[in-house]
C-alpha cells in the first residue's frame, strides 16, 4: 500500500518550493526596476528560505525530496520501492504545476501560461549537470540533521555560481516551464535540462560514495 501521506508531502512541498521560485521572481521582477542583479538576489533568498522552512516541516512526514532527480537515486540505492518512486515523481510534477498555476493566481496572471525564456546550449547543460551533482553530494554527505541547512544553503550559492541559475531538479523544470515570467524557461529547453540533471544527480551520488569518510580506527585497539 502506497504511504499517502508521503506522496501527498512530496506534492505540498513541491508547489510550495515552485510558488517561492516562480512567485519571489514576479515580485523580484516588479519591485527591481529593471535591475536583473536585484531580482536575482531576492529570488534566490526567498528560495532559500523556503527550501530550509519545507525540508525542515515536511522531511519528518515523508522524504522531502521535491525532485525526482533525488528520488531517482534513492530509488537506484534501494531506499525507495519502484511504486513509490513513480507515486513520487507523479506527485512532484503535479506540485510543480499546482505552484507555477498559485503563483500566477496570486499576482493577476494568467493561470495557464507557458515560457517563452530561452535557456539553452552546452554551457547551460554543463550548470544544470554540476548543480545536481554538487545537490546530490550534499543531501548524500550531509551529518544527520544538517541536511536542511546545507542544502538551502548550496542552492543558494549555485543561484549564483552556476550558469543557469541552477534549477538542479525535473520537477522545477517542469513546473517553470508553465510560467512565461523571470523564472520561466521555453518548454523546448526543459528536456536537455533534464538530461543533464539526471546525469548530474548519479555523477553527484558516486561523488558520495565515492568520498565517503572511512570510520576512525580506535587507537587502543
Amino acid at each position: 500500500m502506497i504511504p499517502w501521506k508521503k506522496c501527498f508531502s512530496e506534492m505540498v512541498g513541491t508547489a510550495a518550493l515552485l510558488c517561492a521560485v516562480i512567485g519571489s521572481g514576479i515580485m523580484a521582477e516588479r519591485l527591481s526596476g529593471g535591475n536583473t542583479g536585484i531580482a536575482l538576489l531576492a529570488n534566490t533568498v526567498a528560495t532559500v528560505l523556503a527550501l530550509y522552512v519545507l525540508i525542515e516541516t515536511l522531511g519528518p512526514v515523508g522524504s522531502a525530496h521535491f525532485n525526482p532527480a533525488v528520488s531517482m537515486v534513492f530509488f537506484i540505492r534501494k531506499e525507495l520501492t519502484l511504486e513509490l518512486l513513480v507515486s513520487y515523481i507523479l506527485c512532484q510534477l503535479i506540485g510543480a504545476a499546482m505552484g507555477a498555476w498559485l503563483s500566477h493566481a496570486m499576482f493577476g496572471l494568467e493561470i495557464f501560461q507557458w515560457s517563452t525564456k530561452v535557456r539553452t546550449g552546452p554551457s547551460q547543460w554543463l550548470a544544470e549537470g554540476v548543480a545536481t551533482a554538487g545537490l546530490l553530494f550534499v543531501i548524500l554527505s550531509s551529518p544527520k540533521g544538517k541536511a536542511s541547512s546545507l542544502v538551502a544553503s548550496y542552492i543558494g550559492a549555485a543561484y549564483w555560481f552556476t550558469a543557469s541559475t541552477s534549477f538542479a531538479n525535473p520537477a522545477a523544470a517542469f513546473g517553470r516551464m508553465m510560467s512565461n515570467t523571470f523564472a520561466g524557461i521555453s518548454p523546448a529547453d526543459v528536456p536537455p535540462f533534464v538530461l543533464a540533471q539526471i546525469t548530474g544527480a548519479f555523477l553527484g551520488a558516486w561523488l558520495s560514495a565515492l568520498l565517503k569518510p572511512q570510520r576512525q580506527q580506535n587507537p587502543h585497539l
